[in-house]
């Protein structure tokens, strides 16, 4: 395993991986779970004596919840994160209590919803300076060669890739940088759950591997896919590509 996806996957089952990771995909909604009759009752018992644990584990137990977050997912799949997430679970449980039970019931019971677009949450944490340094447009990462990362749409990184750094792929980037000399060049992808379009997800980005392009490559990925199961095996990180999360870009791209 590469080092910085062994760093990613450790911080994710060692550390609170859910509450850092919402600094970089802060609104992120999931499809919700069908509501389970015979739980109710400890529904309410947990609500009424604000038990956060007792509460949120129960509502996991539906087959549909009653937020769309996410982190709801990654709970899910695995419970013993929980307990190391304090702030995720109070937040959680936060607009739990805030709804009441007779809107948490009624949301229970509603279809499931598709995914809203999450791709633009990681370009905005980067315009935020979480890397150090602030991304600056063309001209100005052109004009000298100290540490920057390029601003732009992944339509415009795509054309600054084929016209500087020889790129062959036919999809955009989701982020391109210079540090210590070095071009870095990777995509962004957040998995909520294993299966279907997330695998595909999966796929997408680390088919940036096998294309040319004259810089580092990296794939910026976080998620379930850092949980141990016999699942991940359609997410691969038993690799020495450059998998990461976003959570350690920065020490990355510091040392390349």
């Amino acid at each position: 395993m590469n080092i910085w996806t062994q760093m990613s996957y450790e911080f994710a089952n060692q550390r609170n991986y859910l509450d850092e990771l919402f600094q970089v995909y802060p609104t992120i909604p999931d499809g919700i779970r069908e509501i389970n009759q015979e739980l109710w009752q400890q529904v309410e018992v947990a609500f009424n004596s604000q038990d956060n644990l007792k509460l949120l584990n129960t509502l996991l137990k539906f087959d549909l919840f009653p937020i769309k977050d996410s982190y709801v997912a990654y709970l899910k799949r695995d419970p013993s994160s929980i307990k190391r997430n304090p702030q995720t679970v109070n937040r959680l449980c936060g607009r739990l209590y805030e709804m009441g039970l007779n809107k948490i019931y009624e949301k229970c019971t509603e279809a499931k919803e598709t995914n809203r677009q999450i791709g633009p949450l990681f370009k905005r944490w980067i315009e935020r300076g979480s890397l150090g340094i602030f991304p600056v447009d063309k001209d100005t990462f052109l004009s000298n060669n100290d540490n920057a990362i390029l601003s732009g749409s992944d339509e415009e990184m795509k054309q600054f890739a084929k016209e500087y750094l020889n790129y062959q792929g036919t999809k955009g980037l989701d982020f391109i940088a210079r540090f210590n000399g070095k071009y870095v060049a990777g995509e962004a992808k957040f998995l909520t759950d294993f299966g279907g379009h997330q695998n595909a997800q999966y796929n997408d980005a680390i088919k940036l591997f096998d294309t040319k392009i004259d810089a580092i490559k990296i794939a910026i990925l976080d998620g379930v896919l850092y949980i141990p199961s016999n699942r991940r095996a359609s997410m691969n990180i038993n690799t020495k590509q450059n998998i990461m999360s976003a959570l350690v870009l920065r020490n990355f791209l510091y040392q390349v």
